[in-house]
């Protein structure tokens, strides 16, 4: 009798760099088990190989909890425990992919690969989001004056949040963030 096994399968988007997997659930009565970062098998996948995790982040947050956007100097890998949220990306990277924009629903089914410039997002569509992610540098306070930032209601990327921004909880930072055409592109 074969045992089943998380399956990874990966897509590429409209943000070079940017991939989208879907990873399964193994599940019977007692609930499932899921390999949330398997690097063999995201490799195979098409996660870079380079990629090299030195630090897992959780974030628990309530419904309409809305972060981002927010591009950091390091890659990350970003997947649910439990719930779901909305989550966009925009490429703020020097470059002709400058300002796409790409959106989906992630659960605990999916999980993305996001390259260092690409600046994430995410609003949280149940009160029971744990939201995971795993990168390849450190975080550290003077790396934050390396980040790049959009302001989420920015009508050139027009995102079409689930929950209103003036319905969402937002941080007073993420609230002021420049709009597209004032953020110089991040060099990476």
């Amino acid at each position: 009798m074969a045992v089943p096994t998380t399956e990874v399968t990966g897509h590429q988007t409209d943000i070079p760099g940017l991939l989208i997997f879907d990873v399964t659930l193994v599940g019977d009565e007692r609930g499932y088990f899921q390999e949330k970062f398997h690097k063999g098998k995201l490799v195979a996948a098409g996660l870079p190989e380079a990629f090299n995790v030195v630090q897992n982040s959780l974030a628990f947050n309530k419904k309409g909890v809305t972060r981002g956007f927010h591009a950091e100097p390091w890659d990350k890998y970003v997947s649910v425990v439990n719930g779901k949220a909305f989550v966009a990306y925009a490429d703020l990277r020097q470059g002709e992919s400058f300002g796409k924009l790409v959106t989906l629903e992630l659960t605990p089914e999916k999980a993305v690969f996001v390259p260092a410039g690409v600046g994430n997002s995410y609003q949280c569509l149940t009160d029971d989001l744990y939201y995971l992610y795993s990168v390849n540098k450190h975080w550290t306070p003077d790396a934050y004056e390396k980040y790049s930032f959009v302001n989420l209601a920015d009508p050139t990327l027009n995102v079409r949040w689930p929950i209103p921004l003036d319905e969402a909880i937002l941080s007073e930072k993420d609230r002021n963030h420049p709009v597209l055409k004032d953020v110089k592109p991040m060099e990476v």
